[in-house]
Parts: C-alpha cells; sequence; structure tokens
C-alpha cells in the first residue's frame, strides 16, 4: 500500500497535448506527472522526479 502526498482531480491538473502528460505542482518545486498511456493502462499514481513524493488522481475511466 502507497502512501500519497494528496489526491488530485484530473480535471486540476495541466496537460500537455504534445507529450501527453498530466502535470500537478510539487511542494519541492519541480512536478508530478503522468502520462494519458499510464491512465490508460490503469496507473492512478502521478510521480514527481525531484522527489519521493506521489499523488493519486482521481479521473473516471
Amino acid at each position: 500500500m502507497s502512501i500519497y502526498h494528496d489526491e488530485v482531480e484530473i480535471e486540476d491538473m495541466e496537460y500537455d497535448k504534445d507529450t501527453e502528460t498530466f502535470f500537478y505542482p510539487c511542494p519541492c518545486g519541480d512536478k508530478f506527472e503522468i502520462t494519458m498511456e499510464d491512465l490508460e493502462n490503469g496507473e492512478e499514481v502521478a510521480r514527481c522526479p525531484s522527489c519521493s513524493l506521489l499523488v493519486k488522481v482521481i479521473y473516471d475511466k
């Protein structure tokens, strides 16, 4: 079981059409990220590349 820093609605995330990636600000100054492909594969955890924090992405499949 993972410990999440927060739960974030997908509507609150920024979306980059070119990379098909959703982003959300992380307290460390970087951004949590998760791709559309990850979501389509059932992944619901956005990770920050600069620290160990995770957020759970809330969305309708």
